[in-house]
């Protein structure tokens, strides 16, 4: 199996210079590729894409679809200074930074971007947590229907992503939040281990903190911080109806 022209390796450090870059025809998936290659010692920055992945997946492990075609889908090593209470942060910060380059995003908590056309990113973190905070990430981004200029695409995505990771937080939350339309919605958070018993959190999204946590208000008035990495599935419950 052949890479396409725009995803192989000269093309790629053309587009992304004075960074380390690895392509593949295929890969399990590039989140191994740069989970792997994390441990050994890339350097921050460090860009894994593949013509066809044939695992693809995304936070907590669901699976994805990625056309070989026309979608991007790649993994990028990072070495942020994050403390281990703060490792969800890298969702809101990544999400934040794809929006940045679509035009009218909104953004679905925690880990997905959408404009008009559907689907526009969407994002998988893998952490490894170190005594002092985290040592290093790896971050899975999908950008469908990109077509065939991904070499260009995947230029603009990783220096806006690290942008938004190297920011203040309050100056991301202050883009985020009103981009974020999970923000009033009624919610039902399904956290890990999913399943019939497995424990989940229902109420209004409120807000979303320095963290990453999804804030979400009980029908009792409790406010509970639901973390990303904590997160099974988030579903869109139907808004109440009021009652005379």
């Amino acid at each position: 199996m052949g890479i396409a022209d725009d995803l192989t390796e000269p093309a790629l450090a053309a587009a992304l210079p004075d960074r380390e870059v690895r392509a593949y025809p295929a890969v399990l998936s590039t989140e191994s590729v740069a989970l792997a290659w994390a441990r050994a010692g890339a350097p921050h920055g460090s860009v894994v894409a593949a013509g066809y992945q044939v695992s693809p997946r995304g936070r907590g492990g669901l699976p994805w679809t990625v056309s070989p075609e026309r979608d991007l889908c790649f993994s990028v090593v990072l070495r942020p200074e994050l403390s281990v209470a703060r490792e969800g942060w890298s969702y809101a910060a990544a999400v934040c930074g794809i929006a940045d380059i679509r035009d009218r995003p909104a953004i679905t908590w925690p880990d997905e971007v959408r404009t008009a056309r559907g689907l526009a990113g969407s994002v998988g973190a893998w952490a490894e947590l170190g005594p002092s905070g985290v040592r290093w990430l790896v971050l899975t981004v999908l950008l469908p229907d990109v077509g065939g200029q991904r070499a260009a695409e995947l230029a603009r995505a990783v220096p806006a992503i690290e942008h938004r990771l190297a920011a203040d937080p309050a100056d991301v939350l202050a883009d985020y939040k009103p981009r974020c339309d999970t923000l009033g919605r009624r919610v039902c958070a399904r956290m890990i281990p999913l399943g019939p018993a497995g424990p989940q959190i229902e109420g209004t999204a409120a807000d979303v903190l320095s963290d990453g946590s999804l804030v979400i208000r009980t029908d009792r008035g409790n406010r509970i911080a639901v973390r990303p990495q904590n997160l099974g599935v988030l579903d869109q419950l139907p808004t109440a109806e009021s009652t005379d």
